[in-house]
C-alpha cells in the first residue's frame, strides 16, 4: 500500500512553519489574489518565498491555490501572477477555473497542476478528462463515497493522483460553488469573500404574513438549517487508504495555529501508526479521538464517504463551536535562562498550570512561574494584553515552535 501523503492548510508564514513542524508532508497556501480565502492572512511574494524555502528546507512541498472563477477581468492580472509563481516556484498550483489552468499549463509548464474540489469531479471519466489535459492530481468533489473513490482509482490508473479531503468544515453547497453570500452580502464565495450565511439563523416568514416568523424546527429562536458538522475521518484511515487515497487533506486556511499542530499530530501519528502495524492503529483510536478534540470543532461527521447523509449531519439548534482548548501562543526564541519569548494570544496568569503540544501526540503539562514583558522586562501577573510579546518562565522549557494551551 501506498502511503498517503498528509496535506495541511496554512493561511499565513506562522501556520505554515506550524504544519511543518507538527508533520505535514505538504501544505497548501493562497496568494493575495486568486484564491478562495481573500480573508486570510495571505502570502505576498516576499513571504511565499520565505514559506517555500522553509517547508523545501524540511522536505515539505508546498502547493498555492489559484481556485477563483475567473471573470475576463480577472485574466490579465492573474496572467502576471503565473509569471510571479514561475519565478517562486511552488510545487504544485490548485486550480478550478478552465481558463486558468490552460493559461497555467502555457505558462507555468514546470509546475504541476492540480484540479480543485471546486471543480465538481464526481466520476472517473472526468478524472481522465483532465489527465489527458495534463493535470497531476484530482481534487475529488466532497460528495463521493468510498465505494466510488474506489472504481476511480481502478479506473483512471496509478498515475493520476487522488486528493480527498479528510477533515474540516462541510460546506452546505456543492462541492463548495455557493451562491448565499454573493446573493445577501454581495461578497462572492466563488471569488474568495464568503461571509458564511451558511452557518446564520434563519426561520420561514409567509409573504402576506410579514414580520411573523415561523421557526423551521421546534426552536423558538429558529433554526440554522445550513449548518453541518465538520468532516473527521481519524477514525477511517483503513478505509481512506483501501480507496487508493493519494493525499490527504486538512481543511482551514482560516483557522489557527493551534487548529494546524492538533489537526497535523494527530493525522500524522495516525496515519503512520497505521503503516507501522494495523493493531497499533485501532488501539490508539481513543488516543486520536482525544487529540483531535484539542482543536476548535462543530461536531463530527463523516460526510459522504459512507453514503450520502442525512439529517443527523447538520446542527440545527446553534452555530457554536466546541473548544476545548484555548490557544496562548509558540514559544518563539529561547533565552539561556530558560524563559521563552511568545506572542500572546489569549489571557493566562502566573501560577497556572498549561499544556505544552509537542509534535508527535506527546502533550507535557507545565506550571507558569513569572511572565514578564519582553521589551521593558516588567514582571507582570497575568497578561490581559492581545498579542503582547512575552517572556515567560515554565518549570519546564519547551522547544522553538512548540505550542502553548489551556484546557477551556
Amino acid at each position: 500500500m501506498k502511503k498517503p501523503e498528509l496535506l495541511i492548510p496554512a493561511g499565513n508564514l506562522d501556520t505554515l512553519k506550524t504544519a511543518v513542524t507538527y508533520g505535514a508532508d505538504a501544505v497548501y497556501i493562497g496568494g493575495q489574489a486568486f484564491s478562495l480565502r481573500a480573508k486570510a492572512d495571505t502570502f505576498n511574494r516576499e513571504t511565499m518565498t520565505e514559506a517555500i524555502a522553509f517547508a523545501h528546507e524540511h522536505g515539505v512541498k508546498v502547493y498555492v491555490t489559484v481556485n477563483i472563477f475567473a471573470h475576463n477581468y480577472d485574466l490579465e492580472g492573474a496572467e502576471a501572477y503565473f509569471r510571479e509563481l514561475k519565478e517562486i516556484r511552488p510545487d504544485a498550483l490548485i486550480i478550478s477555473d478552465p481558463g486558468l489552468f490552460m493559461m497555467a499549463r502555457r505558462i507555468v509548464p514546470e509546475i504541476d497542476l492540480h484540479v480543485s474540489t471546486q471543480m465538481n469531479t464526481t466520476n472517473y471519466e472526468s478524472f481522465l478528462f483532465w489527465k489527458e489535459l495534463g493535470a497531476k492530481r484530482v481534487v475529488n468533489a466532497r460528495e463521493l463515497s468510498l465505494q466510488e473513490l474506489k472504481e476511480i482509482r481502478e479506473k483512471i490508473g496509478p498515475d493520476l493522483e487522488i486528493e480527498s479531503f479528510v477533515h474540516g468544515a462541510m460546506c452546505i453547497s456543492y462541492s463548495g460553488r455557493c451562491l448565499l453570500s454573493g446573493f445577501m452580502t454581495g461578497r462572492s464565495a466563488n471569488q474568495g469573500a464568503c461571509t458564511h450565511p451558511c452557518r446564520w439563523n434563519y426561520a420561514v416568514v409567509e409573504e402576506k404574513r410579514p414580520g411573523e416568523y415561523f421557526p423551521v424546527e421546534e426552536n423558538e429562536r429558529g433554526t440554522f438549517i445550513f449548518n453541518s458538522k465538520d468532516l473527521c475521518m481519524i477514525e477511517h484511515i483503513p478505509e481512506l487508504v483501501g480507496a487508493g487515497i493519494d493525499s490527504f487533506k486538512i481543511e482551514g486556511r482560516m483557522k489557527t495555529a493551534l487548529y494546524v499542530a492538533v489537526t497535523a499530530r494527530a493525522y500524522r501519528r495516525a496515519i503512520d501508526d497505521y503503516f507501522t502495524d494495523p493493531e497499533l492503529y485501532r488501539s490508539n483510536l481513543d488516543l486520536y479521538r482525544e487529540e483531535i478534540a484539542k482543536c476548535t470543532y462543530r461536531e463530527f461527521t463523516t460526510g459522504f464517504y459512507f453514503g450520502k447523509p442525512d439529517s443527523s449531519a447538520q446542527i440545527y439548534d446553534n452555530n457554536t463551536y466546541i473548544r476545548n482548548y484555548i490557544y496562548l501562543g509558540t514559544t518563539e526564541e529561547i533565552f539561556p535562562d530558560g524563559s521563552i519569548l511568545i506572542e500572546q494570544k489569549n489571557k493566562f496568569s502566573v501560577g497556572d498550570e498549561i499544556e505544552i503540544l509537542k509534535p508527535g501526540c506527546v502533550s507535557e503539562t507545565v506550571k507558569v512561574l513569572s511572565i514578564r514583558d519582553a521589551e521593558t522586562m516588567i514582571p507582570q501577573d497575568s497578561c490581559p494584553h492581545s498579542r503582547q510579546k512575552l517572556r515567560v518562565q515554565l518549570s519546564q522549557t519547551p522547544a522553538v515552535r512548540e505550542l502553548l494551551a489551556v484546557k477551556a
